[in-house]
Parts: C-alpha cells; sequence; structure tokens
C-alpha cells in the first residue's frame, strides 16, 4: 500500500516527449500565419507592400545569413533602427538563428551606445544612416568590432554609410530554405534590452522565449486583439521591443503600417490612409492627438484603439483623446516585464458614468495580464501587502512568466531586484478595493515637503485640469 501510494499515476509513463512537449516561442506565430493567411499583407512602408509569406520568407533569408557569417547561439545581433520594416523581421530572424537581438535606443547618445555594444558582445550590427553620426562615434569608442550592415531605407533623411554590406544584399545570401531551430529550451534567450541608465551604466534586461511568447498572447488577451488588425507602429520597436507587439501582430495576421517620424499629422494620415484600428504610445502620443490643428483631424467612425502606458496618463488627456473618437486603454509595465503586463481592464458599466468619472478610473493601472502570476503592493522593508483602502502607498511587486530572466553580468542588481521571491518595480502605488492598482510616484521621485509624502503625479494631474494649462 504504501509503495503504491509513493507512486503518482498521472506520471508514470506520461512524461514529455517531442510530439507533446515544445518550447513556448513566438517564433512559431510567424510560421502559422504565413501558412495560414500568406497573401495578407503584412507591412506597409512607404511604396512598400510585403505578404505574411514574403515576410516570414526574408526572416528566414535573415537567419540563414547570419548563420553563414558565423553567428551562433548566445551571439548578440543589435540594431540601431527606427521603425521600418528591417526592425520587425530582426525580431524573427535573429533569434532563428539562436542569436539575440538588441534593439538599441535610438535617441542614446554614442558614450551609450558604445557601452551597450561591448557590454552585450555585439557581432553584428544593423544600422540606419539617420543615426550615422552617434554610430560612427560609437564604433570609434567602443572595444567591440562588430559586423557593420546599412539598412538603406528610401524615406531615410540623408546620412553616411558605414556598412561593410547593405541588409539587401546581406539577405541575398541567405538560403530560403535555411531550416531554422525553435529554441532547444523556452527560457534561451530571445532579446536584451538595456534601461535607461540615469543613475549609472544601463543594466542589460534579458528576454526569454517564453516569456515573450507569453507577453505577446497577454497582448492580445488583454486588448482584445482581433485577428488581422492594421497596426501603426508611433511605439519604438527598441521600446521593450515594441512591447513584444511584432510578435504579437504575427499571431493574428496583423498588418504593420510603418511611421518614420511621429507627429499628430502623419498620424491622422496614415489612419484615413490605410484603415488603422490599433496602435500604442505614451501619453505624450495622446498629447499630440489632442494638441492637432483641426485641419488634420480626420473622422473615426470606427473608434481607433490606442493602448497607452509609460508615465501615468493625466486623466483630462484621457477624457479629451476619448472626445475625439479614440478608445483607450491604459497598461503598465517596465522594461523588466516585457513591456505591459498590467491593465486597466474595463467594466462595461462604468461606460454609464461621467466623462470625468470614467478618466478617473481609466487612468488606474489596473490589474494583471492573464499571463502573470501575482501583481501586489506591498511594504518594501516587510514585503507584507498593503491594506487596500486606496491610501496606504506600497511598493508595485510582481511574481510570474513574464519577467525578465534578469540582468546581463550583474548578479547583484538581479538578486535585489528578486528579493524574497517577487520582481521589485520601484515604483509606489495604492491597491484600491476593487483590486486595481494606482502608481503614484516613482519610488526616487517622491516630494518629501513637511514630512508629507507629497506624489509628483497628483501635482500634474491637478495642473492639466487648469484651463491654461495644455492637455
Amino acid at each position: 500500500m504504501a509503495e503504491h501510494l509513493s507512486k503518482n499515476k498521472y506520471e508514470h509513463g506520461l512524461g514529455k516527449n517531442a510530439a507533446n512537449f515544445t518550447p513556448l516561442t513566438p517564433l512559431s506565430f510567424i510560421e502559422r500565419t504565413a501558412r495560414v493567411f500568406p497573401d495578407y499583407t503584412a507591412v506597409i512602408h512607404g511604396e512598400i507592400r510585403r505578404s505574411w509569406v514574403e515576410t516570414y520568407q526574408r526572416c528566414i533569408k535573415l537567419a540563414s545569413a547570419l548563420h553563414n557569417r558565423g553567428v551562433k547561439k548566445g551571439d548578440t545581433v543589435a540594431m540601431m533602427l527606427p521603425n521600418v520594416p528591417a526592425a520587425l523581421e530582426a525580431h524573427f530572424g535573429v533569434p532563428m538563428s539562436g542569436a539575440v537581438l538588441n534593439a538599441l535606443n535610438i535617441r542614446l547618445d554614442a558614450k551609450t551606445i558604445a557601452f551597450i555594444l561591448d557590454h552585450g558582445e555585439a557581432e553584428i550590427l544593423l544600422t540606419d544612416k539617420e543615426f550615422s553620426d552617434t554610430i560612427k562615434e560609437a564604433l570609434s569608442l567602443c572595444k567591440s568590432k562588430p559586423l557593420v550592415i546599412d539598412v538603406e531605407d528610401d524615406l531615410a533623411p540623408d546620412g553616411e554609410l558605414l556598412g561593410e554590406i547593405e541588409y539587401e544584399d546581406f539577405l541575398n545570401e541567405g538560403n530560403i530554405n535555411y531550416e531554422w531551430q525553435y529554441p532547444e529550451n523556452e527560457w534561451d534567450a530571445i532579446s536584451l534590452n538595456y534601461t535607461s541608465g540615469t543613475t549609472g551604466n544601463p543594466k542589460g534586461v534579458v528576454y526569454h522565449h517564453r516569456g515573450a511568447a507569453l507577453n505577446s498572447l497577454g497582448n492580445i488577451t488583454s486588448w482584445t486583439l482581433p485577428q488581422l488588425p492594421k497596426y501603426l507602429w508611433t511605439l519604438p520597436m527598441f521600446h521593450c521591443n515594441g512591447w513584444c507587439f511584432p510578435w504579437s501582430l504575427a499571431a493574428v495576421g496583423g498588418t504593420s503600417v510603418f511611421l518614420r517620424k511621429i507627429d499628430a499629422a502623419a498620424i491622422y494620415t496614415m489612419i484615413a490612409e490605410h484603415d488603422v484600428t490599433h496602435f500604442c504610445g505614451a501619453p505624450i502620443i495622446l498629447n499630440m492627438l489632442v494638441d492637432a490643428d483641426e485641419k488634420d483631424l480626420v473622422d473615426l467612425p470606427g473608434g481607433v484603439k490606442i493602448m497607452t502606458a509609460a508615465s501615468p496618463p493625466p486623466p483630462p488627456v484621457l477624457a479629451s483623446v476619448e472626445e475625439i473618437g479614440f478608445r483607450v486603454t491604459h497598461a503598465y509595465g517596465l522594461t523588466e516585464c516585457y513591456g505591459p503586463g498590467v491593465v486597466c481592464a474595463w467594466h462595461d458599466e462604468w461606460n454609464e458614468k461621467s466623462t470625468s468619472e470614467r478618466a478617473r478610473l481609466k487612468a488606474r493601472q489596473g490589474v494583471k495580464y492573464v499571463v502573470q502570476e501575482e501583481l501586489s503592493v506591498r511594504d518594501p522593508k516587510t514585503l507584507e501587502s498593503v491594506p487596500p483602502d486606496g491610501e496606504t502607498i506600497g511598493e508595485v511587486m510582481m511574481r510570474g512568466n513574464i519577467l525578465m530572466k534578469g540582468y546581463l553580468k550583474n548578479p547583484t542588481a538581479t538578486e535585489a531586484a528578486f528579493e524574497g521571491g517577487v520582481f521589485h518595480t520601484g515604483d509606489l502605488a495604492v491597491m484600491h478595493p476593487d483590486g486595481y492598482i494606482e502608481i503614484r510616484d516613482r519610488s526616487k521621485d517622491i516630494i518629501i515637503s513637511g514630512g508629507e509624502n507629497i506624489s509628483s503625479i497628483e501635482i500634474e494631474d491637478v495642473l492639466y485640469q487648469h484651463p491654461a494649462v495644455s492637455a
């Protein structure tokens, strides 16, 4: 009897095998969509139109060309690119070769870029001539000597070509029949993203295939992203891999409408010309849309959907942009959690509330993505959860599958970030009685006056309510 009890009948002879277990990876998404929707448009950029099967084939050729150049598992391929088709292709072609994609922030200076290239040990660098001055200086400063590949975009401003080879010629080195491989382990690294480095050198956040796949699906469920959407790239792909949306769009066969230069007129034009249904962006994008010239506005009969995150959007801005006809979903996350991992999940009954009350509710960060395990607000010292009273401030903490592997070559920072078995965000928030969190500030930004903690976000919200302050 004891021997019988010690054995789990659901484990005996029921192990994982090649038929019933495959490592999770977002690379499977583009393979499926290329088969299911081969002729549907994947890319719109200037005069370029490419189908999903064409895009998939280009990704395979990129992987093959990288392999032919000696790139192997665990090598780093960096890109200094705006939102152009090559950036989308790199999100698949690079990990298809086994390498890790490092999307560089195009706003960084040469010294910081040089640090990142060295720290990540970049073997290959894809770059756009718009950034040639910065890249040229960075290459002179760094010890790494990556193979530089120029991505010549017809819509790019003038700039010096720095590379040994142009991107299209590089693709032609690849074989369309290259047999790319899934990761051996879903814990394998897929991308490397660097934090801002405002208090020192930036930290390299390492994503794994499992987290990238799950958060890509989390975007779809949390935003109710439909099949075959038309998505406008206003969010930079260097920011948390475009919040994982290159992979999300591949899962639903979405069309990527690219936009190099972000301004309100261009956004409205793209919406009108290409029937855009969705796009993402920081609250500054919402401000652009609200402050646009009246001549640039277009009708939005279907209510274009926006996911906004980064700094908390002031309620007056949310109210104004929805009055125009946009439908905003508010999300929250950090580089360390693959971009958004929290969403202000909307309740239909809230639609009956006043405009100002709806905006106030929508300004809250919300609840965890369905693919995240835990979202909590805790005392940063004791790790005890704060009471859900909407007043007691604590630190936002997370636990689950959409968190980074850790910081590259920085075990001390990794250990500190995961102390106590949870990820410490550094953001201060309250927990409301309905389980929705609301960010009050970054811990480093809180204002202390007369012994009182004052939220800079609350000050900003009050200022936006004044009629003399632009929304």
